[in-house]
C-alpha cells in the first residue's frame, strides 16, 4: 500500500484482514494508474457530478463519511443483533471504501471541473468499481457492496452489508441532491 493511498483513506487501517486491506488499497492505485483525476483532485471535485455551484462537499470528504457511518452502524448492529444478523465489518469497510473507485473511471476534468466522460456515459461506476475490484483480486462479497450500493443494486437480494453501504451513501446524498432541485 502506498503512503499516497494511504493518506487518501486512512481508514483502510480498520480493516484487520491484512489481504482484504492490501487488495482494497490496490484498487484505489489501479483506478488512480487507469484515471484522469489525480488525488488532490478527489480531495477538491464535488463528490457529485449533479452539484451546483454552491456545493463544496468534497468526493473525499463524503466517501470517507460514508465509510465512518458505516462502520458505526454495522458495530451497533453487532451490539444489537449479535448472531442473529451478524456484520463482518472488514467486508462492511471494504466495501465502503470501494463503493465509489470506479467514479475514477467515470469522470472527466474539463476547464477545472468533473464532469461525465465517454467512458462514464456507456459505464456507470458500481460496473467499473466490480471490474477494478475484481482484476485486484477483491473477494465477491465486497464486489457485491461496489455493485449494489447504487440503484443497480435494486433489482437483486442485497447482503447485510450491502444494505449498509447503501443507505450511507444515499442518507449523506439524498439531502444535497433535494437541494439541487
Amino acid at each position: 500500500m502506498t503512503e499516497e493511498i494511504l493518506s487518501l483513506w486512512p481508514e483502510l487501517m480498520w480493516i484487520n484482514d491484512e489481504d482484504l486491506r492490501e487488495k482494497t488499497a490496490r484498487t484505489w492505485e489501479v483506478a488512480l494508474e487507469k484515471s484522469v483525476l489525480t488525488v488532490d483532485d478527489l480531495r477538491k471535485i464535488p463528490f457529485t457530478l449533479l452539484a451546483g455551484p454552491d456545493l463544496r462537499v468534497s468526493f473525499m470528504a463524503h466517501k470517507r463519511c460514508v465509510v465512518h457511518i458505516a462502520k458505526d452502524a454495522g458495530l451497533k448492529m453487532n451490539e444489537f443483533f449479535k448472531e442473529d444478523l451478524p456484520v463482518n465489518m472488514d467486508v462492511l469497510i471494504a466495501g465502503a471504501i470501494l463503493a465509489d473507485v470506479g467514479k475514477l473511471l467515470e469522470y472527466e476534468m474539463k476547464d477545472g471541473k468533473s464532469v461525465q466522460g465517454k467512458y462514464g456515459k456507456y459505464l456507470r461506476h458500481p460496473f467499473s468499481g466490480v471490474s477494478l475490484a475484481e482484476q485486484c483480486g477483491v473477494p465477491a462479497e465486497v464486489c457485491h457492496i461496489i455493485a449494489t450500493h447504487a440503484g443497480e443494486g435494486d433489482m437483486v437480494k442485497r447482503t447485510v452489508e450491502a444494505y449498509i453501504v447503501h443507505h450511507a451513501d444515499f442518507m449523506t446524498f439524498e439531502p444535497f441532491r433535494d437541494r439541487l432541485k
